[in-house]
């Protein structure tokens, strides 16, 4: 048995309940994001200019009470602390402005109650030195989630390493744990997923897997329109970068949610892109024909 070199009173580390597990209801799942239950940390990843910085803007709005942007079916409210630690305050200043003919003068007031920007593009933000992991859990304490944007942006270390990379997991799920907060970390697509086709996957992520394996709070990718995509929907293929697919490349608790493509219009706000696939909208009208009634069609665009 090798020997004890720290204080750790083994102990009086806490123990599950096996007879009350078995006998006594829980309560339910907290789902802050699709895939997301409170107190765990989960990944936003994309490719850089794709649109993560503007939809983790739009999911801190909707978590803080504002609209649902991007109708991810939230309907749990709190505190939200948004780190921008890549884009200057005007950029930020510039997304919130843009975003404006979607909020109701009652969702601001919510919005400016439950939502705290704090930009830090700039600063040599470090988590894995103690002064920063204690100043983002101060501003943690009491929210409902965290978005750090991006996790590049938030650590020194080497991200191919899963040794660092592990700790530094372990810095964000022990704010998670003594704050209750969840955290939703932004990432970067690595250059072979790109290449590949593969950026929907769970391995698209830049760096260590363990950035992706050993997340508890699902992950969500942004992948862009390929020309193919572009054609099987009816979009103009000059048009095709204004569009970006939203999939759920990793769910550990509920039913990962469906594939949706996001249209980005005027300012750069993402919505919801109502448009279908050339097969699907024939089957649909051959099924409506078959049924004795018109398919309902949707709006490409």
């Amino acid at each position: 048995m090798p020997t004890a070199t720290n204080t750790i009173n083994a102990s009086a580390l806490p123990r599950l309940n096996i007879r009350e597990a078995f006998n006594v209801a829980p309560p339910p799942l907290d789902f802050v994001l699709p895939g997301m239950i409170s107190g765990t940390v989960g990944a936003l990843v994309a490719q850089g200019g794709a649109g993560k910085s503007w939809a983790a803007l739009e999911l801190a709005i909707a978590v803080a009470g504002g609209p649902d942007l991007l109708e991810m079916g939230i309907e749990q409210h709190g505190r939200v602390v948004y780190l921008p630690a890549e884009d200057p305050t005007l950029a930020v200043s510039h997304r919130l402005y843009a975003a404006r003919g979607a909020v109701e003068p009652e969702a601001l007031d919510r919005l400016v109650e439950n939502m705290e920007i704090v930009p830090l593009m700039g600063r040599s933000v470090d988590l894995m030195t103690p002064e920063w992991a204690s100043a983002i859990e101060e501003l943690s304490d009491g929210a409902r989630l965290l978005v750090i944007d991006t996790l590049r942006r938030f650590h020194q270390a080497d991200e191919n390493s899963s040794s660092d990379m592990a700790r530094l997991l372990g810095v964000l799920e022990a704010i998670c744990t003594r704050t209750g907060v969840s955290v939703l970390f932004l990432h970067h697509t690595g250059k072979s997923a790109a290449m590949n086709g593969a950026g929907d996957s769970q391995q698209a992520s830049r760096g260590s897997s363990v950035l992706v394996d050993n997340v508890r709070g699902g992950q969500i990718n942004l992948i862009g329109m390929t020309e193919a995509e572009a054609r099987a929907h009816r979009i103009d293929p000059a048009d095709r970068k204004m569009f970006v697919r939203m999939a759920q490349a990793k769910a550990n608790f509920g039913q990962p949610m469906a594939d949706k493509w996001l249209h980005r219009v005027e300012g750069g706000l993402l919505v919801p892109a109502a448009i279908e696939r050339i097969e699907d909208a024939k089957g649909a009208e051959a099924q409506g024909q078959q049924e004795g009634r018109p398919a309902r069609r949707r709006a490409h665009g």
